[in-house]
């Protein structure tokens, strides 16, 4: 049997992480879940270790401070690249990625057929996707609850990664997705041990699939309803939008000099 790890990065969801974990469990009860969690002050940590020692198939990983939400992603692949899991799932904590999408998340990457070939990338018939994404941005995807300047911003984003990045898939910067780890292991292993992976914050997500689409990893997208969230406060400001723009401009110059 195949194995899947779903993580879940962590900072102040106290209100949102007992609920996920249970929601997670109730839609993808074989697969394991991996919390990584910065020293939340509200107690999410203490929560996770908590249930740690009453739930097998739940783990945390609990860090000195908040080291940034890239370098989590990065702690989490890593632990499913080491402990030989087949699949990574990665979504967001505060309930914004619907976890009833996560069967259909998974069974997508596992048909292994390219069905789908104008939203993949670098596809050929016979090979596996590599990637599935949680699509607001593919026919049957919708966002709810954002205020127009957010959808606005969104958008922009995500144009602009895909002229800078040359992907031709329209929702780079959602976090909620599933990898196959041994395509995450072929081409971001070096990387990661090498810390040449640049992005901390938000521009994480884009930089990721650019290394990805650079080497040759098949990707699709799936609609999703992307909700904003209930409880808690967003984690995102001006300064790592702007950073994240950044960084992403960096990346296609890098993409267009070849270095």
């Amino acid at each position: 049997m195949s194995k899947t790890l779903v993580t879940v990065a962590t900072y102040n969801e106290i209100e949102n992480i007992h609920k996920l974990a249970e929601a997670i469990r109730q839609y993808l009860p074989e697969a394991d879940l991996l919390v990584v969690d910065d020293n939340s002050p509200d107690g999410t940590g203490e929560w996770c270790l908590e249930r740690k020692k009453s739930v097998a198939n739940f783990d945390c990983v609990i860090r000195k401070g908040k080291l940034g939400l890239g370098t989590a992603v990065i702690a989490a692949m890593q632990h499913a690249i080491i402990n030989k899991y087949d699949f990574l799932i990665n979504m967001d904590a505060d309930f914004s990625h619907p976890p009833e999408k996560l069967p259909e998340l998974l069974a997508a990457i596992k048909t292994n057929k390219i069905h789908v070939a104008k939203t993949l990338q670098n596809a050929k018939p016979e090979q596996h996707i590599d990637v599935v994404i949680g699509s607001r941005y593919v026919p049957g995807g919708k966002v709810k609850g954002w205020p127009l300047y957010r959808r606005l911003m969104s958008r922009l984003v995500n144009v602009f990664a895909r002229i800078c990045l040359g992907l031709k898939t329209r929702d780079n910067s959602g976090a909620f997705r599933c990898y196959r780890v041994a395509t995450l292991e072929r081409i971001l292993a070096t990387a990661i041990e090498k810390g040449k992976i640049h992005s901390k914050g938000y521009s994480f997500f884009e930089e990721i699939l650019f290394l990805l689409n650079r080497g040759g990893a098949n990707m699709l997208e799936i609609p999703i309803t992307f909700a904003d969230r209930k409880f808690g406060r967003s984690k995102i400001n001006h300064k790592e939008a702007i950073q994240a723009i950044g960084i992403i401009f960096w990346l296609g110059i890098s993409r267009f000099t070849g270095k």
